[in-house]
């Protein structure tokens, strides 16, 4: 991977990679992948994966390109698929195409393709060099990343709370901590989410809607965590979009009768667990990855996000430092008990942002690799 690649791939792979970005949020299970073609110093095609089940992004590209990707250079941010899913090979049609060089910006980690369709394209005689802007390729799918390489979705955990830590007054109140700059910032997460998850006593405490609230935004599927079902028929997360469905996570303590009801809601799921009380978190996550959803909005309350984050299923956070001092209330991490210091969650790629008025607050929870 040690190719000397030239400013003029580096401008035509940020151009693949952005248009790869325009369908956030929109194709899950699949990765979000750009595609440029480029022929004798000019755009001749171009294209991104719309959604799952949709053509990929080469398929797009070629179709605008047409005799002219003969030759051509490609750019593509994710290797080019090598198997038939629900749609044919594109490093299949690359080679019809019979294109001269592709550069990619990172090996797929889908064990159906890992480098096989690098080889595919090889094999018939195109050049292929690899890893030109690999980390901003990574980063842009790190959920999809997560789901193929582990079965689980991403976590981002968003949290809006004072500078000395509270959610709520002591009373409950919450509306509003944060400003209104990072609310709409939260409805951007919502619109890039596949699922917003929360525990059962945010339900019953603030009744959110979980929708997103953005023009031409899609609302993600919303799961609740309530393991005696204590969500009452009435909340809004029942009835509030008809776009995406809602599930909720319950255990053997929650009536039959209950959960007869839901599930006769027209877009409410169930999912009972065997346990007796408290939901499998793990068992649920994974459960998401299998319906084909990679990304997980968690948004609280306090003991959900304490309980994820001490099970390590936790990625990222978001945190919205509002200045104002609250004094005596809840905790956004009341669910994480430690016995030691040494074994406090520590935060990498740690980023602060004061532009708004409110302390924004990004970074990754440091995985223990010697586990």
């Amino acid at each position: 991977m040690n190719h000397k690649f030239t400013p003029q791939d580096e401008f035509y792979m940020i151009r693949a990679l952005e248009l790869a970005a325009l369908a956030k949020g929109r194709t899950s299970p699949n990765p979000m992948v750009g595609c440029v073609i480029v022929r004798d110093g000019d755009v001749v095609g171009e294209g991104y994966h719309h959604r799952a089940g949709t053509p990929h992004a080469e398929v797009h590209a070629l179709a605008a390109a047409g005799n002219l990707a003969e030759h051509a250079t490609v750019y593509v941010s994710l290797e080019p698929c090598s198997h038939f899913g629900r749609t044919p090979p594109c490093a299949d049609a690359l080679v019809r195409a019979k294109v001269d060089r592709v550069v990619v910006a990172m090996v797929d980690p889908n064990p159906l393709v890992a480098g096989n369709g690098i080889r595919r394209l090889q094999e018939a005689g195109i050049k292929v060099e690899v890893g030109l802007l690999q980390t901003e390729a990574q980063k842009l799918n790190e959920a999809f990343i997560k789901a193929m390489t582990s079965g689980l979705p991403f976590v981002l955990y968003k949290a809006a709370f004072s500078l000395d830590g509270k959610i709520a007054t002591a009373g409950g109140e919450s509306r509003w901590i944060s400003n209104e700059q990072s609310r709409a910032y939260v409805h951007y997460l919502r619109n890039s989410y596949d699922v917003i998850m929360v525990g059962s006593e945010t339900v019953l405490k603030d009744n959110p809607a979980l929708t997103c609230r953005i023009e031409g935004g899609r609302d993600p599927v919303r799961l609740i965590v309530d393991g005696t079902l204590r969500l009452p028929d009435t909340a809004q997360v029942l009835s509030s979009s008809g776009s995406a469905p809602c599930i909720i996570a319950t255990t053997l303590a929650a009536p039959a009768t209950k959960i007869a009801g839901l599930q006769s809601q027209p877009g409410v799921e169930v999912w009972q667990y065997p346990e007796k009380r408290y939901v499998p978190l793990s068992t649920v996550l994974r459960d998401l990855t299998k319906r084909g959803w990679n990304s997980v909005l968690l948004e609280g309350g306090g003991g959900l996000a304490g309980n994820l984050i001490q099970a390590g299923l936790v990625d990222k956070i978001e945190f919205f430092l509002a200045p104002k001092l609250i004094g005596n209330g809840p905790s956004p991490l009341t669910g994480l008990q430690l016995a030691q210091l040494a074994d406090a969650p520590e935060i990498t790629q740690l980023e602060v942002r004061t532009e708004t008025g409110d302390v924004h607050v990004s970074g990754y929870l440091k995985r223990d690799t010697s586990k």
